[in-house]
């Protein structure tokens, strides 16, 4: 079982940036795709986030493109979400996912394994 841990979350004003991070515990997890998914107070878990095994392929929900961006380093079995011109409504739980496939997908059913998350808070 692929253990995921997100860290780097935090409060931040609005326009700042946070760089948030999710460690494996396995090495299957260079052979991934990967995902960053975020749960709003309130609201249902959203995609934000995905990259391929080999971290050539990224797709991006339309909410956080061109401000957010995601990379891996499978050398380190480390996942990466830089989240820059953040805005109040970014404020969530954000999770870090793992999926049996090579490329990623923006829906959760294609995730099989999920780390606990990290709360990033933006304040106006």
């Amino acid at each position: 079982q692929v253990q995921l841990v997100e860290s780097g979350g935090g409060l931040v004003q609005a326009g700042g940036s946070l760089k948030l991070s999710c460690a494996a515990s396995e090495r299957t997890f260079s052979r991934s795709a990967m995902g960053w998914f975020r749960q709003a107070p309130g609201k249902e878990r959203e995609f934000a986030a995905g990259i391929s095994w080999g971290g050539t392929n990224t797709v991006y929900a339309d909410s956080v493109k061109a401000r957010f961006t995601i990379s891996r380093d499978n050398a380190k079995n480390t996942l990466y979400l830089q989240m820059n011109s953040l805005k109040p409504e970014d404020t969530a739980v954000y999770y870090c996912a793992g999926s049996r496939f090579s490329v990623p997908a923006t829906t959760q059913s294609r995730y099989d394994y999920w780390g606990q998350g990290t709360q990033v808070t933006v304040s106006s």
